[in-house]
This record gives C-alpha cells, structure tokens and sequence, in this order.
C-alpha cells in the first residue's frame, strides 16, 4: 500500500505542522520514543479516534504520522500497513499505545540487525547502541532477547572467538582480554569460560614471541634488557608469572642467562 509523496487527509494539521513532511532537519536515528508518541498524553481514554490525516515523511525513511485530529504518531510503514491505519479508520488509546510499542519494537530491531551487518556483535553493544539512539528501554532489552532466540547473538561464542583470536592472533594476555570483553557487556561467567577454554601453552606461546622480538630490539645491560622486556610483556596483559616464563624461554633460545631475573616481577 502507498500514499503517494504528499499528505493524504484534512490538510488543517498539514499546513499547521507543514515543516514536519521533511523531518525538520532531523536524521532517521535522532527521533526519540516521545516524538514517535507525540501529544498522546491526552489522547481520549475512551472514545475510539478516528485517523484524520496520513503523511509520508522523507526521514525517517519509509514512515508516516498517522494523525488523530490534533494527535500523531509516527510509525514505520509496515506497521502502517499491518493495522491498517488509512484515513477514516478508527483506534482506541489502548490500540494506539499498543501500535506505537509494537513499533518501537520494529525499528529496534531493523536498527540491531543493521548493527549486525558489519560485524558480530554482543548483547551488550547492542542494548547500548539502541539506547544510544533513543530507542525506549524496554523495547531494546526485548530486541536481544528476539536476536538471542534467533541465534543471531552469543554472547558465549563471542567471547570465546574473541579471547583465542586475541591471545594467540593479536598476542594479548587473559589479563586484557579479561577487561576488553567486560567493556563488550559480557557476562563474568562466559569471560571466565571462555578464558578457561584457553590452554595455558597458547597463551605462554605467544608471551614468548612478543619476549623474543622485544629482547632483540631492547639496548642497554643484561639487566635492563630483562626489566624492559618482562614489563613490556605484561603491559600487553599477561600475569608477572607468565612473563616471567616467557621470557626464561625466549632467554634460553637467545643463549642467554635467565637466573639473574630475580623476583623482581612476581
């Protein structure tokens, strides 16, 4: 169904809102949950309303307000055209509310799985990106439940591909990849899981490359070459115990002497 490019209905709230047709100046992703449910607040209890006047909108792409005499909201057009809200057809506030929530709902989600679409996501970073663009609370938190259940986002798999790709790949340690995935909205438990998944040799492998390329670059004496080096290696995440072991074997294959460590990174 298509109402054309111009406002179908009573033209009296058209002239009188006539800036609203062009979205007055405002982008598809700054218009908030109030404004989808302007002038509401006093929208009859009771008697049903009926829709006066339905006006396409250039932004948000593919939306409408649908007014009630001096009321409007503005919804998506497929939601539009699932509750058949042309000129002359008539809701109750509760039906309205109703729409407006439902609709909601479905620019979350167009919203989320656009998100989706450059790269794997996290609950978290969803919830928060829809947040960001005033999507109301509740429609967000029920928008990744409805991905969760679509198996569109694990948070559990996440952290797992995330944690092997960036100790073994990027060579970061537990300790930073610990913190990256808290700042992702992961659950402590999957970190912890999806740490626990890592075998210990993975993560010391790639301490002992890092320990390696660092000591062939470092100058200085014996002793400042291993400070250097051992600092380096945990500025990078990995525990003084993991360093330590690290740099012992990158030490061993230099054909260098690791005892003169001390317990200086414990």
């Amino acid at each position: 169904m298509s109402f054309g490019r111009k406002p179908y209905g009573s033209n009296r709230n058209a002239n009188r809102r006539g800036s609203s047709g062009d979205g007055d100046g405002e982008s598809k992703n700054e218009r908030s949950y109030e404004e989808r449910l302007n002038n509401l607040g006093d929208f009859p209890e009771e008697e049903t309303q009926e829709v006066t006047l339905v006006e396409l909108l250039r932004r948000p792409r593919q939306s409408y307000r649908i007014y009630f005499g001096p009321h409007y909201i503005t919804v998506h057009e497929s939601t539009m055209v699932r509750y058949g809200m042309t000129k002359g057809s008539f809701f109750d506030k509760e039906a309205v509310d109703n729409i407006v929530r439902d609709n909601e709902r479905q620019i979350a989600y167009a919203h989320a799985i656009n998100f989706l679409s450059f790269k794997a996501r996290t609950s978290g970073e969803i919830e928060q990106k829809l947040l960001e663009k005033e999507i109301d609370p509740e429609a967000a938190a029920d928008t990744v439940h409805r991905l969760q259940e679509e198996n569109l986002i694990d948070d559990a798999s996440y952290a797992q591909e995330w944690a092997q790709q960036r100790v073994t790949g990027r060579k970061k340690g537990k300790v930073l990849v610990k913190q990256e995935l808290k700042r992702k909205g992961i659950d402590q438990e999957l970190i912890d899981d999806a740490l626990d998944a890592l075998g210990e040799d993975d993560e010391l492998r790639s301490a002992e490359e890092l320990a390696i390329k660092k000591w062939r670059t470092t100058k200085g004496d014996l002793w400042d070459r291993k400070r250097k080096t051992a600092a380096f290696i945990m500025r990078r995440g990995f525990s003084s115990d993991i360093a330590r072991r690290a740099l012992d074997l990158a030490l061993s294959r230099e054909g260098e002497d690791a005892e003169e460590l001390g317990t200086e990174f414990d």
